[in-house]
């Protein structure tokens, strides 16, 4: 990369998940789904009520056992003492401590001055929880009751030993109150880790519903195999869950910590810094996959933990043509009901308007340049600040070809700064190459939640990544 010294971000240092749902049922919004959009989206309310597959005997007798220990968890308003959101829990030691989903006690973590927790059992008692602590990149969370003589001689549900792996094909059962309507089976078949998840999350071939997140999914033990977290629109019995691993990782981390009675703002900030510290280290360390462009290389992503499609115009359509490329991770992490963070999407557009003429193609192709969107003020990220310039990327071609010199490029790079998780951002970086006078490539990284030390190191590599294809005698 050639430019007069390194990119200066537009925001100073210091300054202030495919059709995937949550399976909380929520009094408010929605359910929360991923987006290739430049925004993550807000979460929708529950998802759609999945009818739970029948237990078989297995089932039954699974579910009696277990059955003291499942507990439904509600995030209460103070004022009202109505529920703003609903989910499933299981008890994991004789103290009375019990885990459920991040997500479904992410408004108390938040806001612990309007609501309050509360926990219901299978036989109806009833009574207060206290937060211990989360996980809010695994969405899982720790609590225990106030009082936990209601919940003495219960027992506990036991976790899987991390040197039994489970085949692929068993039968698993998952446990939970969907959608407030009484405690229920789900019965499937455990399906391995998702494939290309930058987080372990594992398949679940089975129906859940909302109001089941933080419920068990249990092996024909009784042991925990998973907490339900998520399951997709737009297929049948494709859900998923986290694994026990940082389910046990939790548990000995917070079962002595001091309940959380103030918001966890910087909890959660710590905690996804972390995160995208790890998520900036293993990107940048693979290398650029090819894009097959006959005039450029174009940085496209390798697909460890990222999926890519494409699509283009047909050969036969009159005017601008063009192959675009869309590249994204599937996981989002969910810190509220309106903020979704944490991941990455790239994608780039190559167009030939070689049948429009320079004159039309100009104007199309800035056009498009123009039009992306970059952002706006809300309530949880600012407006975004950014910087343009045009600079050369990739070592030159030969001289006396139209690729003498290294390739030229416009460049746009914005921040957008998180209100309340300070020293994160997001990243833009929109790019064009400005050679072609009927030919060229529009760009775009995008990166959610990520540090201005990591915006910095991201921005410069994915602009190294762009540069010359050997010579061919191309169209300009």
């Amino acid at each position: 990369m050639r430019h007069a010294g390194p990119w200066a971000l537009p925001w100073p240092r210091g300054a202030v998940f495919l059709a995937a749902v949550c399976l909380s049922a929520w009094g408010t919004a929605g359910a929360a789904s991923t987006s290739t959009s430049n925004a993550p989206p807000a979460p929708a309310a529950a998802a759609s009520a999945a009818a739970a597959t029948a237990p078989t005997g297995a089932g039954q007798r699974i579910y009696e056992r277990i059955r003291p220990q499942l507990l439904q968890v509600r995030t209460l308003l103070k004022t009202q003492d109505s529920q703003s959101s609903v989910g499933s829990g299981f008890l994991v030691d004789d103290a009375g401590h019990l885990v459920t989903n991040y997500h479904v006690v992410s408004q108390y973590a938040l806001q612990p001055t309007r609501h309050r927790l509360v926990y219901a059992t299978v036989d109806g008692r009833q009574g207060a929880l206290q937060l211990l602590a989360f996980d809010v990149v695994n969405d899982l969370a720790l609590l225990k009751p106030v009082d936990a003589t209601p919940l003495a001689g219960r027992g506990s549900v036991l976790l899987r030993p991390a040197n039994e792996p489970l085949p692929r094909g068993a039968r698993i059962y998952s446990m939970g109150n969907p959608l407030d309507v009484g405690f229920a089976v789900a019965e499937g078949s455990y399906n391995g880790p998702v494939e290309r998840s930058f987080l372990e999350t594992l398949f679940f071939g089975g129906s859940l519903s909302g109001g089941m997140s933080g419920g068990p999914a249990l092996d024909d033990q009784g042991r925990l195999v998973g907490v339900n977290v998520a399951a997709r629109r737009d297929g049948e019995q494709v859900s998923f869950l986290v694994p026990a691993a940082p389910v046990r990782v939790l548990i000995e981390r917070g079962r002595g910590a001091t309940p959380i009675t103030t918001p966890a703002w910087a909890e959660v900030t710590q905690q996804l810094l972390a995160h995208e510290a790890r998520l900036t280290e293993r990107f940048i360390a693979q290398p650029w996959r090819n894009a097959g462009h006959p005039r450029y290389t174009i940085p496209v992503p390798q697909e460890t933990f990222l999926r890519c499609w494409g699509r283009g115009s047909p050969q036969a359509v009159r005017g601008l043509q063009f192959e675009r490329s869309d590249c994204e991770m599937d996981n989002r992490i969910f810190v509220n009901g309106a903020l979704l963070t944490g991941f990455l999407t790239v994608r780039h557009e190559a167009y030939d308007g070689s049948k429009l003429g320079a004159l039309r193609f100009a104007e199309r192709y800035s056009g498009s340049f123009r039009n992306e969107f970059m952002g706006r003020d809300d309530r949880q990220r600012t407006a975004p600040r950014c910087v343009e310039r045009q600079v050369h990327s990739g070592a030159p071609g030969p001289a006396g070809s139209d690729q003498a010199g290294p390739l030229p490029l416009k460049a746009v790079i914005c921040l957008r700064a998180y209100k309340k998780l300070e020293g994160l951002h997001d990243l833009s970086v929109l790019v064009a190459t400005l050679d072609g006078s009927v030919q060229g490539v529009q760009g775009r990284l995008d990166a959610y939640g990520i540090s201005a030390a990591s915006a910095q190191r991201l921005a410069q590599h994915y602009l190294d990544g762009y540069a010359w294809n050997a010579p061919k005698n191309a169209s300009r």
